[in-house]
């Protein structure tokens, strides 16, 4: 088992990944920038190290400081948990060069899926289905883009190939605009990723978003958690998710979870991993894959009764996987809302101190946070400050409870998107099962 572990994160997800720690007797290492000295993981963990001054550059994704602090305080491996770091193959190259343990796959790998373009040839490769497109980077020739887009039939997206967030991708929806929106993505995919390659792909208009949970320890065994939904999007970023997936055929479920289960063993992937898709028409398309724990990972949680971190903590440890595939049933449906420290109608960020915080509670309610009362609320990190998850037997008793769970949440002092959640939970579209990616823009723009 590993000694002692660097949590090279903050908020929620550090305090979920100290949690597990504890649970495998494993000690903790902390760092925080200066602002982030009062946050709970910092105040339960064994040892903390400040690695900078508040902004992230210069702290979180500061590898030279994360090393050093791992150096200092004798741990033995590094967990990025997600978002900063967690999906830089650089940053895992150092942790290990330096003679850590690295919690996610191996460098290699974070590489190889990455980058969209060598990720869909490898997704191909293992049989996996992807959305029909250019099969590899755009180049200077003009004349074979736009048969490629013909070909294809509009409308058409480009995306670049080091994007992700969302960000580095453009809708065309003509011919005439085919070739000004490849320089301008190319552009851009320069400026934000240090790459330029781009490639297209078909648009798909109605799609819904799901995805897959897997794991695996890089000794050829990998496992599926089941599907989750996430189509309920604001500017690509998920708002609402949930598992199972509603309204999928079984045989349909069974299949893409299995050929993701292989592409897993082919590539040698080793720790929690993502594989996400567009579904449509009965059909789904592989868009990416985050090699990392999601933030959604919880309802997979919920309705498996696997524990993801640990098992990304015992598969880093050289241990093989605890369960195999046949140990797995999924039962119930779990809701997971993302509580952000943000304006309800305008989405502008409500930094500020907690003046009072209260978790609701009761069967089946998860709570996922690192607020407390008194803390305050930083203005440089993401605006994420509480997941509330909920469980039942059924969707609609989940849902039932994510609306009561929803009306004891207390959070005063700022402005939080809670009653955009409340809003959304008795949604009659919403409540049926089902809705695509577009859903909760186009309701927001009404």
């Amino acid at each position: 088992m590993l000694e002692k572990v660097l949590i090279a994160n903050r908020g929620e997800i550090a305090l979920r990944i100290l949690r597990a720690c504890k649970e495998l007797g494993i000690k903790t290492v902390a760092v925080h920038s200066k602002a982030d000295e009062s946050l709970m993981h910092v105040r339960l963990a064994d040892e903390s190290v400040c690695i900078g001054p508040n902004n992230p550059t210069e702290s979180y994704l500061n590898i030279p400081a994360l090393i050093s602090a791992a150096e200092v305080t004798d741990a033995v491996a590094i967990h990025p948990g997600y978002g900063f770091l967690a999906e830089n193959a650089d940053f895992a190259e150092q942790v290990e060069n330096s003679g850590f343990t690295f919690i996610g796959p191996s460098p290699d790998v974070i590489r190889l899926m990455g980058d969209k373009v060598s990720a869909i040839k490898a997704m191909q490769k293992a049989g996996v289905p992807t959305v029909p497109g250019s099969n590899g980077p755009l180049t200077g020739d003009k004349e074979r883009s736009l048969a490629i887009a013909r070909d294809i039939g509009y409308p058409v997206i480009v995306k670049a190939s080091g994007g992700g967030g969302g960000r580095g991708m453009r809708v065309v929806h003509s011919e005439a605009h085919l070739l000004s929106a490849i320089n301008v993505t190319q552009s851009e995919a320069l400026a934000a990723f240090g790459n330029e390659m781009v490639y297209l792909e078909k648009f798909l208009e109605n799609p819904r978003h799901v995805e897959v949970q897997i794991l695996a320890d890089g000794q050829g065994n990998a496992i599926h958690l089941g599907d989750r939904d996430c189509s309920l999007q604001r500017r690509h970023q998920k708002v609402i998710e949930e598992a199972p997936a509603p309204g999928i055929p079984e045989e349909a479920r069974h299949d893409i979870a299995m050929r993701c289960v292989n592409a897993c063993i082919e590539i040698g992937y080793r720790g929690a991993g993502t594989f996400e898709f567009l579904y449509e028409d009965g059909n789904f398309y592989f868009i990416e894959m985050n090699t990392r724990v999601q933030v959604e990972h919880p309802v997979s949680e919920m309705v498996t009764g696997v524990d993801i971190v640990k098992e990304q903590l015992l598969v880093a440890s050289g241990q093989p996987l605890s369960i195999k595939q046949e140990d797995i049933t999924i039962k119930g449906h779990a809701i997971e809302c993302r509580i952000n420290a943000e304006d309800p109608k305008t989405f502008m960020p409500s930094p500020g101190e907690i003046k009072h915080f209260h978790a609701p509670g009761g069967i089946g309610i998860r709570v996922d946070s690192h607020l407390y009362s008194g803390y305050k609320v930083p203005p440089y990190y993401d605006s994420l400050i509480a997941k509330v998850i909920s469980y039942g037997e059924t969707r609609e008793v989940a849902l039932a409870r994510m609306r009561h769970a929803l009306d004891e949440l207390v959070v005063h002092g700022i402005r939080t998107n809670a009653p955009l959640h409340a809003e959304l939970v008795r949604d009659a579209n919403f409540a049926k099962g089902g809705v695509n990616i577009h859903y909760l823009e186009q309701k927001l723009s009404q």
